[in-house]
């Protein structure tokens, strides 16, 4: 019976147990509902018990079901770096590419790089996953995604990690600040500080910067996104911190002036990683030198 089982079905079943929701799942998988309950179903059988605890909201996993997703994700994972191994074979860079990228080096660096990606590799098909530092570790350690750009270190024995670029932080105040002094970080913890919300790795670095480490929730000076905080500091609500990147797409439309801080400058480290057990470590090295590329000439204001 156990040879009845397709990659097909684990594929389904991998979907429905990411998404815990069949029609999630099935758009995901780009079929109709009822054939993915019907895979479903045909793997249960085959494996003679129940892989998910239905509800009309949403499935989750059984006992076993969590059980089974462990070898299942291995077992596509190491499918994929079959194809991977195939690719890797061939001269040059073509099919598809799996980037995570994080949300606060995605809007600035994106539309550059996959420009140039395009144009040096017209047969890549690029696909590109914005999310945080911790879904993209997971995403990167389970094989949904081939490569991630982030900020170094992760210090992951599982990954190879690649510096790219170093960049600097700024300060955003309101116009009306202009010529004033710049704070040091003593009078920063005095300040309204905006930060992006929990979850962010900038928000992490911007409160080990002004010496915040342990600082408390603050209601309604949390932002989703940089632009939100900008706008914010263009009411005069606070201050915030910027990657430089940044700059030229979010202080374009607000009321605000940017400050560098003095030597030696708030930073971080932008590099991409990958799993060392991936066959195309050599081509995501050619990757890594576009990025490179597209951060050393940015659009500075």
């Amino acid at each position: 019976m156990m040879n009845n089982l397709t990659l097909k079905q684990l594929r389904y079943f991998e979907a429905l147990a990411l998404q815990g929701h069949f029609g999630r799942a099935s758009e995901a998988c780009n079929i109709s509902q009822p054939a993915l309950s019907m895979q479903i179903k045909d793997l249960e059988e085959t494996l003679g018990t129940p892989l998910f605890e239905r509800s009309p909201r949403q499935v989750r996993l059984t006992g076993f079901g969590e059980d089974f997703a462990g070898r299942a994700r291995d077992i596509l994972r190491a499918v994929d770096e079959l194809g991977d191994m195939a690719r890797a074979s061939q001269n040059g860079l073509a099919g598809r590419l799996r980037i995570g990228i994080i949300p606060t080096i995605a809007p600035y660096l994106l539309p550059r790089l996959i420009g140039n990606l395009s144009r040096l590799y017209g047969e890549l098909d690029i696909h590109v996953r914005e999310t945080m530092t911790p879904k993209l570790l997971s995403e990167l350690a389970e094989g949904r995604l081939d490569t991630a750009i982030l900020a170094l270190p992760i210090s992951e024995p599982s990954f190879t990690e690649i510096p790219l670029f170093e960049e600097n932080f700024v300060l955003i105040r309101p116009d009306t600040d202009a010529g004033k002094p710049i704070p040091d970080r003593d009078m920063l913890q005095e300040m309204r500080l905006l930060l992006l919300e929990e979850g962010h790795c900038f928000r992490d670095q911007a409160l080990s910067f002004c010496n915040l480490q342990t600082a408390l929730p603050r209601e309604g000076l949390d932002g989703s996104s940089l632009s939100t905080l900008v706008q914010m500091v263009g009411a005069g609500i606070g201050v915030t911190l910027l990657p430089e990147m940044a700059l030229p797409v979010e202080t374009r439309s607000a009321a605000v002036c940017v400050a560098r801080f003095p030597h030696p400058q708030p930073a971080r480290q932008i590099g991409m990683i990958w799993r060392k057990t991936s066959p195309l470590a050599k081509q995501l090295m050619q990757i890594a030198e576009v990025v490179k590329s597209c951060a050393e000439a940015p659009h500075r204001p």
